[in-house]
């Protein structure tokens, strides 16, 4: 051949100001395109090779990338099939681009979106080159050794030159605003990130950086657990050895392999992105692999690999890909395979690491339909005593007492052990079990079992009292007579202290054979719905709201018993004359009521309406300061009330301070 100029076959007058433009930020990725074209160059030959059409020697197949920064030139070798004149003319100077716009707008967001899609590996050199060198020698017999060059514009030049090893070295001839590409220390962090897997060896500085066969490339059958715990450690150094794996391999109707791993996941839950790698064909492509992978499964690390994944593509692709879809519904339906397995095949294993794998299998359960419904065999469910049970065994045992009056199972809950441990304790003196549920997603958690056991509730131990948490259709009601009432909720709700974003109601109960006068319950609705909102946008409204709690007031208890009696002494009289008067209000403002029904009331009236309700609320009010100041007098009753918000975690500052203070002086 006869050295030859010409221009790039592009549609746009020049293809590489857009290049530099919209690739720079993403420019580091010019050395994977690279070395990834010297792999499948090599990889070509291999196969050349193996079907009889290449019947030389293979030889070195390694790929090298080598710096000369005194001539400001990075180079990267390979010995595979090398190039004609006619394959560069192909290859190189024809570029399947339909015009700058379209590039400019359909990729202007992504590095790889435009590389991938336009075929441009190769060009994405002139990114950090002014000037790119290609010196090739095709394995064809008798070829001629050809020499390519560009300065960053159309124009081109091609000649023969002397070449005397198979292959092709790319040579860049690197741009003043990227002399960080003539560092080797950059040039090897590079080749860690993006080659150290790759299928044939590279070599930089005299050291072979990658690993030809990893681990996810083998078999199962030919690795022992030694072989996943160490190529753990390989990809994550300084962690703690992985709870289990799960070796994926699939060849139908996508092909995917890789390994991914169950690590021990902190207390504090947080949604950790970056921990699983995306190859393909053992290039890495990725560590953002939203899309590829179902949510939940961010939690877990590792690799996947398949070729049915670009290697250079777009976020919005990843999302909306078919092939893509079908990997991610793959790899749920085998990781609920794998636990189900394992699950069967060593339970005792499998609830000693239930605790750390939890939180996966919740979020799981709660974010995947199609895992869930899988994950209901497995999903484990703990009580106080440590032992562990499936949904199904669950059931069974709770079933026969713990069935309320309107044939709701009533699993009772713990979200804290300790500070509900009184709770706890009345609960299994009726021979009742509880569930712990301390997880951060346990309170959505709950709310998902109760929508799929049908005929089922939560509740938490602490949200009432016990007789009322598992209604028998037994209980009694209170024998208080509706001015005791009145004296009696004024008397302890005026000595309930003020407890930050917490509002107190006061209830009466018969609960025969309970040592505590006072309790402490929290409505199970309202702290769900806070719970939720911590952990939910959309939802501030509930996390505004204070705390709802109730003091459950025991009158079958003796000293209840005795501030009743007391109180009746020292001002029943008083009380039962207001009483009598808000009585009467009451009654007329109800006559009144009758007389008005449907129709519009006259002035006459909605002027005696008003004159029953101001009525009413100075009785009322009457009522509560007689009560109050009475209440101020006697220190059995902060006493008690103290010791319930003690037990309840409650009591806290000056308000606790004091109560040690009376404590002592009641000794």
């Amino acid at each position: 051949m006869q050295k030859r100029s010409g221009n790039i076959g592009v549609t746009t007058e020049n293809i590489f100001p857009v290049i530099k433009k919209f690739l720079y930020s993403d420019h580091e990725i010019f050395l994977r395109e690279l070395v990834s074209n010297a792999i499948d160059a090599s990889q070509k030959l291999k196969t050349l090779s193996s079907f009889g059409e290449f019947k030389g020697e293979l030889g070195d197949l390694k790929v090298t990338v080598s710096v000369d920064k005194e001539a400001g030139t990075l180079t990267v070798s390979d010995h595979g099939i090398g190039m004609t004149a006619d394959d560069v003319d192909k290859y190189i100077n024809q570029i399947a681009f339909s015009g700058a716009e379209e590039f400019v707008n359909k990729f202007k967001d992504t590095a790889n979106g435009i590389i991938g899609h336009f075929g441009l590996g190769f060009y994405s050199a002139f990114m950090v080159a002014k000037k790119v060198e290609i010196r090739s020698l095709s394995y064809k017999e008798g070829a001629q050794a050809v020499k390519w060059e560009c300065d960053g514009s159309p124009a081109y030049t091609m000649e023969p030159t002397e070449k005397t090893n198979r292959g092709t070295e790319i040579i860049l001839y690197i741009d003043d605003e990227s002399k960080e590409f003539l560092e080797q220390s950059r040039i090897n962090l590079l080749l860690q990130k993006y080659c150290r897997f790759l299928p044939v060896p590279v070599e930089s500085d005299g050291k072979t950086i990658n690993s030809t066969e990893p681990t996810w490339t083998k078999k199962p059958s030919e690795l022992t657990d030694k072989d996943y715990i160490n190529f753990y450690h390989e990809l994550y150094p300084g962690q703690d050895d992985p709870l289990f794996w799960i070796h994926l391999n699939v060849d139908y109707p996508f092909t995917l392999t890789g390994i991914l791993f169950f690590p021990k996941i902190k207390n504090n839950f947080e949604l950790t992105k970056n921990r699983i790698q995306l190859y393909c064909n053992q290039v890495f492509v990725t560590d953002s692999v939203e899309g590829v992978v179902p949510e939940f499964m961010m939690l877990l690390q590792g690799v996947i690999d398949s070729p049915d994944i670009p290697l250079n593509v777009s976020r919005s692709y990843l999302q909306s890909d078919s092939a893509v879809k079908k990997i991610s519904g793959y790899i749920t339906k085998k990781v609920a395979g794998r636990l189900e397995d394992i699950f069967k095949a060593d339970r005792q294993d499998f609830e000693t690491k239930w605790d750390d794998i939890k939180i996966f299998i919740e979020y799981g359960m709660l974010t995947d339909d199609k895992f869930r419904d899988a994950a209901m065999k497995f999903c484990l469910l703990k009580d106080t005593d440590g032992k562990y049970y499936t949904l199904d065994e669950y059931k069974t045992l709770i079933e026969p007492e713990q069935t309320d009056s309107e044939k709701q199972i009533v699993y009772l809950y713990t979200t804290d052990p300790t500070a509900q441990y009184t709770y706890i304790n009345a609960a299994a003196a009726k021979g009742y079990n509880v569930l712990v549920m301390d997880g951060q997603l346990d309170s959505h958690f709950v709310g998902m079992l109760e929508s799929k056991l049908e005929g089922s509730r939560f509740v938490r131990v602490d949200s009432d009292i016990i007789d009322n948490l598992i209604n028998k259709g037994d209980k009694k009601a209170a024998k208080l007579l509706p001015a005791e009432v009145e004296m009696l909720t004024s008397v302890f709700k005026s000595q309930i202290p003020t407890v930050e974003k917490a509002e107190f109601m006061v209830q009466f109960e018969e609960i025969a054979g309970s040592d505590s006068p006072v309790t402490i319950t929290q409505n199970e609705y309202m702290r769900r719905m806070k719970e939720m909102a911590a952990m939910q946008p959309g939802m501030s409204f509930y996390g505004e709201l204070p705390d709802s709690y109730t003091l459950v007031v025991n009158v079958k208890h003796p000293l209840i018993g005795r501030i009743k009696s007391d109180a009746e002494k020292a001002i029943g009289a008083k009380v039962n004359e207001q009483f009598a008067a808000l009585s009467g209000a009451e009654a007329a403002l109800k006559g009144l009521h009758e007389q008005i029904k449907d129709n519009k009331p006259t002035d006459e009236q909605s002027a005696k309406t008003k004159e029953y309700e101001q009525l009413m609320g100075k009785e009322r009010e009457e009522i509560r300061k007689t009560s109050s100041d009475y209440a101020f007098g006697q220190p059995l009753v902060r006493q008690l009330i103290d010791l319930a918000l003690l037990g309840s975690g409650l009591l806290k500052g000056k308000d606790l301070s004091e109560f040690v203070k009376r404590s002592v002086s009641l000794l």
